[in-house]
């Protein structure tokens, strides 16, 4: 699933608005003072903003480089090492939030997330996120796939973005009801004139596994090279990201 060995800094630094963007699905939360478990939390930025809002939230990710920077910015907040498809817990929640974190999650390994969500939410309790959706940064992978391509290699896209039907049956077939769901394509600025090879570089590692730190740096800048046309405007990178927000509650 998910990556276990973020570079917690700069993820912070350059990528800020993964969890920015996330503020809005919390929007989704029904409730006050409720118990949230933040599934994938990263570095707690938006467990945090949960807390501020008055819920009792615990924060869980597998990834210990972001897990130490939650502790050390977010004092007074539980934070658990924990892999989302894999995961008992002592107590049930009113709610599990989770951004940008699901599609890391293998198509065969989704049921076994959901059932651990099931198994620690109260009955009624709500399932909320955001994840990437269909044709998410389809540009991308496509281009990528060339790139690989024409160096005699495979490139297989390392996420799983479901539409909302194949997502709403899987959240059904695991014993929720689907409350709310919405996919929609959000184009979203990336930092600095290597915008696109540096945002590649940290979230797509998956493909490059095992090939020369040279050769990774040409496909990147081939692909970033070729993209210019369709996501440099006005001198700005953007990244075609296209989401998918839902809600559930377990029956």
């Amino acid at each position: 699933m998910a990556v276990s060995d973020w570079d917690a800094d700069s993820y912070a630094a350059k990528f800020s608005f993964v969890p920015d963007y996330g503020r809005d699905v919390i929007k989704l939360l029904h409730g006050e003072h409720l118990s949230v478990l933040d599934l994938g939390c990263g570095n707690g930025t938006l467990t945090k903003v949960l807390a501020g809002l008055g819920h009792n939230v615990i924060g869980m990710d597998m990834s210990r480089n972001q897990l130490a920077l939650a502790k050390k910015t977010c004092p007074g907040i539980e934070f658990i090492e924990g892999d989302a498809t894999d995961f008992t817990l002592d107590r049930q929640f009113d709610a599990v939030f989770s951004n940008a974190v699901l599609h890391w999650i293998d198509e065969d390994r989704q049921p076994d997330m959901m059932l651990c969500v099931r198994d620690c939410l109260k009955k009624g309790g709500q399932f909320v996120f955001e994840m990437g959706g269909f044709k998410n940064n389809q540009l991308i992978h496509d281009e990528l796939e060339r790139q690989f391509a024409a160096r005699g290699l495979e490139y297989k896209t390392p996420f799983y973005f479901p539409t909302v039907g194949q997502y709403s049956s899987l959240l059904e077939g695991t014993g929720f009801a689907v409350t709310y769901a919405r996919l929609f394509p959000r184009p979203t600025l990336l930092e600095g004139e290597n915008g696109l090879e540096e945002w590649i570089a940290m979230f797509i590692r998956k493909p490059f596994a095992g090939l020369d730190d040279r050769l990774c740096k040409d496909i990147r800048r081939d692909a970033a090279e070729a993209l210019k046309p369709k996501l440099l405007r006005g001198g700005k990178w953007y990244s075609d990201y296209v989401r998918l927000r839902m809600s559930a509650v377990k029956l």
